[in-house]
Formats: structure tokens, C-alpha cells, sequence
């Protein structure tokens, strides 16, 4: 039979304590070993809760024109044209060419206003239009990569509806 070996060899086992370590005891002997005192946190106002015979505050009305009938007051009474460029958001084409037609609309024509997406825009949609009216441009339902838009020649487009709205 083979030797036993002898417990003499072995390291003496170290008596240990059974502390339990947490997130937040780490943290507290943490805050406890420095010398700025740490802020705490502010808590949140609650909201006051209201008896069902309290009424909240009204908010403030503000009487705000929309944007077509504030172009109307900046020139003086005079009716001005009002040009909707409806754009999709789906890739930045779109709004790289309704940006050059404002510009370029904007520019050409004095006392016009033009309103870039006033509502949420159609998917797949270029469209050029009078307020109310006439349709410049109309590209609707387009997919991917919107072939009929990228073939437009916008300076050619522009000048186009310079001519129709003098």
C-alpha cells in the first residue's frame, strides 16, 4: 500500500468571517473613507393630488396666428402666396431638394411664404403646392430610390413655379 500523505503539508486554514457584501455597503465604506461629503439626491415634488371638488388652473390661452395668416399681417393686409412642400422622412433627398426650393422660391419671390412639412408628411411623397390650390408637383407612393424625384432638374422646377405663381 502507498503512503498516506501527512496534513502537516497542507497550509493552515485562516478563520474566516462571513460578512456579507453588498452594493450598498461597498458604497457607504467608500463615502465613509472620503472627504467631501457626498450631496443626495433631491427628491421629486409630488403632484398634489386634488379633491374631486377642486378644479386644476386653466392654462393660459395664447392666441397665436398660424403661419399663413401671420404672413398676411407682415405685409400689411396684402394676401400673400402661401407654397406647401410636402416632403417624406424617410431619406434625406427629400428634404435636401424641398430645402432648395424654398430657398430658391424664397428668394425669387418677395412676400411669398413657404411652409415645409406644416402636417405629418406622407411616406414616399414629393409635393409642390398652392394653399388650397393648384398642385406644382405631385409625386406620390414612390419606392426605393425614388427614380421620378432624383430625375426632377429642381433649378428647372423652380423657375417653373416662379412663372406660374407671378
Amino acid at each position: 500500500m502507498a503512503p498516506t500523505k501527512r496534513k502537516t503539508d497542507a497550509k493552515p486554514e485562516v478563520a474566516r468571517t462571513t460578512t456579507r457584501v453588498t452594493r450598498s455597503s461597498t458604497r457607504q465604506a467608500t463615502t465613509t473613507t472620503t472627504t467631501k461629503p457626498v450631496a443626495e439626491p433631491v427628491p421629486k415634488a409630488k403632484k398634489a393630488k386634488l379633491t374631486p371638488k377642486q378644479k386644476p388652473e386653466p392654462k393660459p390661452k395664447t392666441t397665436e396666428a398660424p403661419p399663413a395668416a401671420a404672413a398676411v399681417v407682415a405685409n400689411g393686409g396684402n394676401s400673400s402666396k402661401t407654397i406647401v412642400i410636402e416632403h417624406c422622412k424617410q431619406c434625406t433627398q427629400f428634404k435636401i431638394r424641398a430645402v432648395k426650393v424654398k430657398d430658391g422660391l424664397e428668394k425669387a419671390v418677395s412676400g411669398i411664404t413657404v411652409l415645409v412639412n406644416p402636417e405629418k408628411p406622407r411616406r414616399g411623397c414629393f409635393e409642390i403646392r398652392e394653399e388650397g390650390g393648384k398642385k406644382f408637383i405631385s409625386l406620390l407612393d414612390m419606392k426605393r430610390p425614388f427614380g421620378p424625384m432624383k430625375a426632377l432638374d429642381m433649378d428647372a422646377v423652380i423657375s417653373d413655379i416662379i412663372d406660374q405663381v407671378k
